[in-house]
């Protein structure tokens, strides 16, 4: 990243940032930056909203209005902020555990209102910053602290939740495709309505260790290897994508956004008054 961006975009006196060496939400963070400065948003207009966990310290870091709010309530905020204020372009950032665990509910409803929020979800499998319990997006089999035996639950797959709840935009990307993130994140903030990125992103430190996948090097070379571009994907056999990653834009239609259907319910009523 040049100096100009840091400069322009980040809270320099809060930097460096505390995320451990290896982890890419950091990547994911400065993909985030790119994609607002290449749409040229003013820093005034833009709202970045997270919840809790490693994901959600970025607005920490990051030079806009900014709001760090409680675990899997990123989306109710947000929410507000956006039926106050119309004009704001408000992005939310969260993890797969505060998005699909404790916020899931809050999450198939703004995809269901398609409300029109930018949500980025770093998906690094785990609970990072307490302790490395399993998530809803903790492979079968995989470790945690809190399952030590090997987790049994299926996961989630985020995407087809998004697409199925409603959202009017949904993509895929990861941390080793930096461009390509990059893009679906303008794609997804250029959308009147509810957008999902997905950001796929590598946690050394919990994940890594305690299933002895090797360092972040390699976590981002078997990144590079699992990941497959959604129409290279349509040619492959079921067999053929077992434990592949899919990525790229799933979903991108028009459908009616909620804060324009509230005020048109407002002055509705107000002509039948």
């Amino acid at each position: 990243m040049t100096n100009r961006l840091v400069e322009k975009y980040y809270r320099t006196d809060k930097l460096p940032h505390i995320w451990c060496p290896g982890c890419t939400h950091g990547i994911s963070m400065n993909a985030i930056i790119h994609a607002i400065d290449e749409m040229g948003y003013h820093r005034d207009d833009v709202v970045i909203v997270s919840g809790i966990g490693c994901s959600s310290r970025a607005p920490g870091y990051m030079d806009f209005n900014t709001l760090h709010t409680t675990h899997g309530r990123a989306l109710t905020f947000a929410t507000g902020i956006k039926m106050a204020n119309p004009r704001l372009k408000v992005i939310v950032i969260s993890g797969d555990g505060d998005a699909t665990a404790i916020g899931g509910n809050h999450f198939i409803h703004a995809c269901r209102r398609n409300i029109d929020i930018t949500t980025i979800i770093f998906n690094n499998n785990i609970y990072g910053m307490t302790g490395g319990q399993y998530s809803p997006m903790t492979p079968i089999s995989a470790y945690g602290t809190t399952a030590p035996y090997g987790n049994i639950d299926p996961t989630f797959d985020i995407c087809k939740l998004a697409e199925a709840a409603g959202a009017s935009y949904v993509a895929r990307g990861t941390a080793y495709h930096t461009k390509a993130l990059i893009n679906l994140i303008i794609k997804g903030m250029e959308n009147k309505g509810f957008s999902v990125i997905e950001a796929v992103s590598n946690c050394p430190t919990y994940f890594g260790r305690k299933n002895r996948v090797g360092d972040a090097v390699d976590m981002m070379k078997h990144l590079k290897e699992i990941s497959v571009n959604i129409k290279t994907a349509s040619k492959m056999s079921a067999k053929e994508l077992e434990e592949k990653i899919i990525i790229g834009e799933f979903k991108n239609e028009t459908r009616p956004e909620y804060v324009e259907e509230y005020h048109r319910l407002i002055e509705r009523v107000k002509e039948e008054e």
